[in-house]
């Protein structure tokens, strides 16, 4: 697997996120159910609570956008 790895790390990042996708498309597809680690409930309950408390700190679609990549696509 390391070798793997260590190949993958290699390519350009545009093939890099070109694997992930399909990754994604293949985890979405499949049967196998997916686990929840407790601390990622916890994590999402503690974040809930916190847009709950203060709806404010939300990003609206723009803000989100300039964030990723500087522009409000």
């Amino acid at each position: 697997m390391n070798v793997e790895l260590d190949r993958l790390r290699n390519l350009p990042v545009a093939e890099k996120l070109r694997i992930v996708e399909q990754l994604w498309d293949d985890i979405h597809e499949s049967d196998e159910p997916l686990v929840v680690q407790g601390w990622h409930k916890v994590e999402a309950s503690r974040r809930a609570a916190e847009l709950d408390a203060n709806p404010n700190i939300a990003l609206t679609r723009a803000e989100l956008w300039n964030r990723v990549d500087g522009t409000n696509g």
